[in-house]
């Protein structure tokens, strides 16, 4: 048997993930000197609405060693095999942790695999592998498939404003001030598992429109594979945000669902995003 574990970054629904059978360890959410777990003592609702009263804004901290070693330990009685997927070792210690873990573990059947995704472009990586896994594929045939999907995977999102990644430390005061001028929207996503400031447009629909773009010239969406759309805060607007995407792309297979409270935390309220899988480079 095949153990799955990812993050709650990866912004799974709790019944979705105990129906695949996936087991998530939970970030964590400081706000106004209350310490939360990611969607176990808080829910994404319950947050939005806290960070809008909050004067402060939230700090996150990562999964300890021993929050993964408690899970690796219960797979090593079992005789099961170990994936581990995490958020990117580009913006959080989690994979590091995920690895200490492992060592003090000294159970050699744990693999552990650095997404280079946050949020619905992890939630995509671990549900492509959960697919692998009820396919019946070998461990390693599930690895080394997934660090070529991985690759293919891209996020793009909308953002409201730039002050609350300043503040997360995740941007420069330079970047804000670019992408506040004149009331401009910021794109922003994940470049070699780094958050980076894509391209800004005047509106909501004009930066859709930049997605467009982006997704063209970074690599059209393999429509064989699901999309994700998310938001952060409210839901409103996200369907307007699909229905432009959906003008240029026929993608089928879509999952939806809310930004939890790390990453909201760093993005604000109100930005929606697309993480799809890009077509292979040598498909027409």
């Amino acid at each position: 048997m095949i153990k799955i574990i990812t993050d709650s970054t990866s912004d799974l629904d709790i019944e979705d993930a105990k129906e695949m059978d996936i087991e998530i360890v939970p970030l964590k959410v400081i706000i106004d000197g209350q310490e939360y777990k990611d969607r176990v003592d808080l829910q994404p609702h319950q947050f939005y609405e806290l960070l809008k009263n909050s004067d402060v804004l939230p700090t996150t901290s990562q999964p300890s060693p021993q929050d993964f070693l408690t899970i690796y330990e219960n797979a090593k009685k079992n005789k099961e095999e170990v994936l581990v997927i995490t958020l990117s070792s580009q913006v959080s210690g989690t994979y590091q942790s995920a690895c200490i873990a492992k060592d003090l573990a000294e159970y050699d059947n744990i693999y552990v695999l650095d997404s280079y995704n946050a949020t619905h472009g992890l939630n995509l990586l671990v549900r492509k592998a959960v697919a692998l896994k009820n396919e019946g594929k070998s461990l390693d045939e599930i690895i080394s498939i997934l660090e070529e999907y991985k690759q293919r995977i891209h996020i793009y999102a909308v953002v409201d404003t730039l002050e609350y990644f300043y503040k997360g430390g995740r941007l420069s005061k330079t970047s804000v001030i670019a992408g506040s001028l004149l009331k401009f929207k910021p794109v922003v996503g994940l470049k070699d598992g780094t958050l980076a400031l894509f391209t800004k447009a005047r509106g909501v629909q004009k930066a859709t429109m930049k997605i467009i773009e982006l997704i063209h010239e970074h690599g059209d969406i393999d429509f064989n594979e699901p999309v994700s759309i998310g938001y952060t805060g409210s839901h409103l607007g996200s369907e307007k945000f699909e229905d432009i995407l959906r003008q240029e792309f026929p993608f089928q297979e879509v999952f939806h669902g809310c930004v939890g409270p790390v990453i909201g935390t760093h993005a604000g309220p109100e930005a929606r995003l697309i993480a799809y899988i890009a077509q292979h480079k040598n498909a027409k």
